[in-house]
């Protein structure tokens, strides 16, 4: 929906729902998101945020009746489609996930060519004047960033893909964004590390020749076309699992010129001071088929895990001494106490103060896709109140 006076458009992420092949996201779009429309917005045209997995955009570039069908239903249901999630490659529900989900990398051709489908299908389904983003991972997992050859890959893909973008604008009239999402134990992690990668690859002076050379655009609009296409997600959750303060971290990011095209609200777990009794209780978040990765604070230092269970076992080599953690396990946004554990609920109080005052994202999501996993105690009502609930308390915050 669009909340009006520069705020942007505000959706929830329907990755929360079935939907790892085109049937399976039809069924869940067309069963879940029109009461959820009904619910927060039944007077007003209500956004839409789909998850389009690689084999659904397959489907809907090979078959125009499905987007024919896809077009008729958000126009029949007062609905519009703003954003894509194009991060998840493959299966991502009831199933092992884990590192998995950041493969294949933006190393990859099919991650480009499954990018490019996606712009595709967005330029001819997105209602006009919505500069639609696509959602894509923080370009691989860290581990497998062995060297400098790599990361030079990932900038290749990534200036392909903006190629493409500014192509389809020229063909179509219509402007798709590519938006890249920091990630713990990814290649961008940290705002830091997302700012320098966009200084010394994506806008140096090699990737503006090279966009240059693949659009016939002159070197200044090739620059120009590079951050009016290419920008981030920014998932409040991550930066704030990282310890980051997030207002400086906004204020670096809009220093810098680095546009965020979709502002995520999302919240961890945080645990302020571990104990066994904390780490008994944790119990419960470990062992899904999603990564949990955990960075601690101790005396002024950080340190990262890639799991819960890792976290585990460090405390039990070293249980003495205080120290806080945050895990990347998606819980409700409305919540601010677990009961034994907090959220970073604040991070985002903080996030979307920063957007009110300086209209930071055009774009805005929920994204708790963690509901089939999530503990029963933290499950109010079905999905559809739950999201209902969540869609709420974030337009109190910025509309109150």
């Amino acid at each position: 929906m669009d909340l009006g006076n520069g705020l942007g458009h505000l959706s929830y992420s329907t990755l929360v729902h079935p939907g790892d092949t085109w049937p399976e996201m039809w069924n869940s779009l067309t069963t879940y998101v029109p009461q959820v429309k009904q619910r927060v917005s039944p007077d007003n045209a209500f956004g839409v945020s789909l998850r389009i997995a690689a084999s659904s955009a397959q489907t809907l570039t090979g078959d125009p009746s499905e987007r024919e069908k896809l077009k008729q239903f958000l126009v029949e249901n007062d609905m519009y489609l703003y954003t894509v999630n194009a991060f998840p490659y493959g299966a991502f529900k009831n199933t092992l996930v884990k590192e998995r989900v950041y493969e294949p990398d933006w190393r990859t051709d099919e991650r480009a060519v499954y990018t490019m489908q996606v712009a595709d299908i967005l330029a001819e389904v997105a209602a006009p004047g919505i500069d639609p983003t696509i959602q894509s991972p923080p370009l691989g997992f860290k581990p497998n960033v062995t060297g400098p050859d790599v990361v030079d890959a990932f900038t290749r893909q990534v200036i392909r893909v903006v190629a493409h973008l500014v192509k389809l604008k020229d063909k179509t009239g219509n402007k798709v964004r590519l938006a890249l999402e920091p990630e713990p134990y990814c290649f961008l992690e940290t705002t830091e590390e997302a700012l320098r990668y966009f200084d010394e690859h994506l806008y140096a002076d090699k990737s503006v020749l090279a966009l240059s050379q693949a659009t016939g655009l002159s070197t200044g609009d090739a620059q120009d076309a590079l951050r009016d296409h290419l920008g981030m997600v920014y998932d409040i959750c991550h930066q704030a699992v990282e310890f980051e303060d997030i207002s400086a971290s906004l204020h670096a990011l809009a220093d810098a010129g680095v546009p965020v095209f979709k502002l995520q609200e999302a919240a961890a777990v945080r645990v302020p001071n571990v104990t066994q009794k904390e780490v008994d209780a944790l119990q419960r978040f470990a062992d899904t088929v999603y990564l949990t990765q955990t960075v601690e604070q101790k005396d002024g230092r950080i340190s990262r895990f890639l799991n819960l269970e890792d976290a585990f076992a460090a405390f039990a080599k070293d249980p003495k001494g205080p120290r806080e953690w945050r895990i990347h396990f998606h819980v409700p946004v409305f919540l601010e106490d677990l009961g034994e554990f907090k959220t970073t609920r604040f991070a985002i109080e903080d996030a979307l103060r920063f957007h009110r005052a300086n209209k930071l994202s055009p774009h805005l999501e929920i994204e708790t896709y963690t509901w089939d996993v999530l503990p029963d105690h933290l499950k109010t009502g079905d999905i559809v109140d739950y999201v209902e609930m969540e869609l709420n308390w974030v337009k109190s915050q910025l509309l109150d």
